[in-house]
């Protein structure tokens, strides 16, 4: 036999060798995976099941209704029905948000999970009102008449801006010329840095309809969280009830601000 054709008939014999050996090896592999799930059954299942219960708590987690949380803070009833709903419905879409309760001239500042991080007392509209006069934001402000300095009831969208002045200010409606700023000073027989000070809400209405803040809390509370980002404002009522104006009762945001701030968060 030649010498060439007996080295090919040994790898030959090799090959089928291993080759019987390597699926000897694997069906014994496979018995063994088989009789060790036999074995342990509730081990190998609750690996597998792992992933999924994690993921169903977390999501039973998220879906469970939030609670306002005002700290030791007491809101008025009105106040602390509204932040509970937002909190609960999540209507502020994951946003920072406000609320100014109008009767009691607070302006409340909420984190994301409706937590409580500060609050003061603010200047409003002169004028007693929910509503805003259509045009009035195109007009000079000395022929805004007494009884249209409005501040506005409602759900707004806010935006980031500057005003006539070159002020950075948080704009709540950009429309009606309603924002949220610092406290003006410019004419002293307003007084409305003591109007700030007063411990009563009476003599907090001397506005044209903007939200007037102390200026430190401005710049430690208002500039950081809406000066780059939208965020939400609630704005309470004077005459109307908070589920007219909100639609809490529906838990759906009343039709009228739902078409102003369509497409927004």
């Amino acid at each position: 036999m030649n010498p060439s054709n007996s080295l090919r008939l040994n790898a030959g014999s090799m090959e089928k060798s291993v080759a019987s050996f390597s699926g000897d090896l694997l069906q014994g592999a496979v018995l063994v995976v088989g009789l060790l799930t036999m074995a342990f059954p509730s081990t190998v299942l609750a690996d597998r099941q792992a992933p999924n219960a994690d993921f169903e708590a977390a999501r039973l987690s998220t879906s469970e209704s939030r609670a306002a949380y005002f700290g030791d803070v007491i809101p008025s009833a009105d106040a602390g029905r509204l932040v509970n709903w937002v909190a609960a419905t999540r209507d502020n879409k994951g946003a920072t948000f406000v609320v100014i309760d109008k009767r009691a001239a607070v302006l409340y500042v909420f984190d994301a999970g409706a937590r409580l991080l500060a609050r003061s007392p603010v200047l409003l509209g002169s004028a007693v009102g929910d509503e805003t006069v259509p045009g009035i934001g195109d007009r000079p402000i000395a022929l805004v008449r007494p009884e249209e300095r409005t501040t506005p009831a409602g759900r707004f969208i806010t935006e980031p801006g500057r005003n006539a002045r070159g002020e950075d200010v948080v704009w709540v409606d950009y429309d009606a010329a309603v924002s949220i700023h610092r406290v003006v000073t410019s004419n002293p027989a307003e007084r409305r840095l003591e109007r700030l000070a007063s411990p009563t809400a009476a003599d907090n209405r001397i506005s044209y309809g903007c939200i007037n803040l102390p200026v430190a809390f401005y710049d430690s509370y208002i500039r950081p969280a809406f000066s780059r980002y939208s965020g939400i404002v609630y704005i309470m009522p004077d005459v109307a009830t908070v589920q007219q104006v909100f639609g809490m009762v529906s838990g759906r945001v009343a039709q009228q601000t739902d078409a102003k701030n369509a497409g927004m968060p």
